[in-house]
């Protein structure tokens, strides 16, 4: 889609639809691409992927129009649904400033043989704003003027705010371009698992309404859009996680001989025979999604809140797309339920409790009730340490579980460090191995 910088407004567009965005204020509409000729003397400023939202990184700064500038083809899961990764972002100022350089992709179409757009001409109407300034300047040139308003205060202030803007700038740039995190799907809805978009009743909705809610993490930005309610907004909005995607396509190779007659010099070789010879590759994909509900800091978000929502909360679905069959196994990671903190940023800060088992069991109760409502059965991995300073966060969570006494909750304590220390990751197969008949178990119904 195209970027077109107008007097007072910056339009997107893509066929025969066009988002227009005040400069002045932020307010949004949908209009058609033909309204374009409308504006006056528009100038493309290049290509982007879509829109992200609006974000405003401080009070003393104006709105900004986040824009995805470049995407990185993930994979492809099954059907042709094609999922992305966002590499780059624009952010424009939704103000009468002049964006600085973005450093977009330029169109064939209006910068043929041309490097940088040529700056805005001056509407006829500038003329009446510029004769009312300078009429300003004149009537103002006898008031006196005060300390904290001199000429050298505004340089210093002005200086100060470009200062804090660039440096927000740059972390809202990193933010996606270092933690490579962002991902969307034009077609495929990222946010919910294989089980939970077999609900007919929303596969006739567009893309943005079928979302979870929980995952939907560019929800606020982009929500003045979503508030006009018209149709032609669909298009528009792309719902956006952040986590991790990775899709592979695999294939299993079969052979009659072992291991030893494989490495034996007197067995000639034999040609690799596939599973089928039809469809002989399957797809693997491994989705992460991260709640936006609670989400901060390591060590500045713990625990859970009045709402039932726990800090960094994560559902991992793992798929597995066999000929026309997907099999899809969900785990979720989230805080501990329970009220607890940290304080300070030193290694392992003691962990603290800050309220006692009656007032945390109806929000600890809060967060397990949405839990099996989506999940039906939930077994609980407590992964603490069971000695030092963390033995009070998991006792408190064991105390918390057998109050709630719940038939579908099935409590196991694991303590990882101790099992895995020195790197020894694979003891893990310790706990797979103990919980084989619980997750053998798991069925969606």
């Amino acid at each position: 889609m195209e970027l077109f910088q107008a007097k007072d407004e910056y339009i997107l567009q893509s066929g025969d639809r066009a988002l227009w965005c005040s400069r002045k204020d932020g307010s949004m509409a949908v209009r058609p691409a033909t309204d374009l000729l409308l504006a006056w003397n528009p100038v493309c400023l290049g290509l982007v992927e879509g829109v992200i939202g609006k974000i405003q990184l401080h009070t003393d700064l104006p709105l900004g129009l986040v824009l995805i500038r470049q995407k990185a083809l993930v994979g492809q899961l099954p059907g042709n649904h094609q999922v992305y990764k966002i590499t780059k972002i624009a952010v424009i100022p939704l103000s009468d400033e002049e964006p600085q350089e973005l450093e977009l992709e330029l169109c064939k179409k209006h910068h043929f043989g041309i490097d940088k757009p040529e700056k805005l001409a001056q509407s006829p109407d500038e003329s009446k704003f510029l004769m009312k300034t300078l009429s300003q300047i004149k009537s103002n040139v006898s008031v006196p003027i005060k300390k904290k308003y001199s000429p050298a205060f505004q340089v210093k202030e002005n200086k100060e705010k470009e200062r804090l803007e660039r440096r927000l700038l740059d972390e809202l740039y990193k933010i996606f371009m270092d933690s490579d995190s962002f991902y969307y799907s034009m077609t495929y809805d990222l946010t919910n698992s294989v089980q939970r978009q077999g609900d007919a009743e929303k596969s006739s909705l567009p893309l943005w309404k079928q979302v979870d809610d929980r995952f939907f993490w560019n929800k606020h930005m982009i929500q003045d859009l979503i508030d006009l309610q018209v149709p032609e907004v669909d298009f528009w909005v792309i719902p956006i996680i952040q986590g991790f995607v990775q899709v592979e396509e695999l294939v299993v190779n079969y052979n009659e001989t072992s291991d030893e007659e494989r490495s034996s010099p007197e067995t000639p070789p034999k040609e690799i025979i596939c599973v089928d010879d039809i469809h002989p590759r399957f797809t693997v994909a491994l989705i992460s999604r991260r709640s936006r509900h609670r989400a901060g800091m390591r060590y500045k978000r713990r625990g859970v809140d009045t709402d039932g929502h726990v800090a960094n909360y994560v559902e991992t679905e793992q798929l597995i797309h066999v000929h026309s069959h997907t099999l899809s196994f969900v785990q979720t990671r989230g805080s501990v339920p329970v009220f607890w903190s940290q304080v300070g940023y030193r290694y392992n800060p003691r962990p603290r409790i800050e309220k006692g088992q009656k007032d945390t069991m109806p929000y600890f109760a809060a967060h397990f009730e949405k839990q099996l409502k989506l999940y039906t059965k939930q077994v609980i991995i407590n992964l603490v340490d069971q000695n030092g300073r963390e033995k009070i966060i998991g006792d408190t969570f064991l105390k918390q579980v057998l109050l709630y006494n719940n038939p579908n909750l099935t409590y196991v304590s694991f303590d990882f460090h101790e099992h895995c220390r020195g790197m020894k990751f694979e003891n893990v197969q310790v706990l797979t191995d103990a919980i084989s008949d619980l997750i053998t178990d798991m069925k969606w119904a």
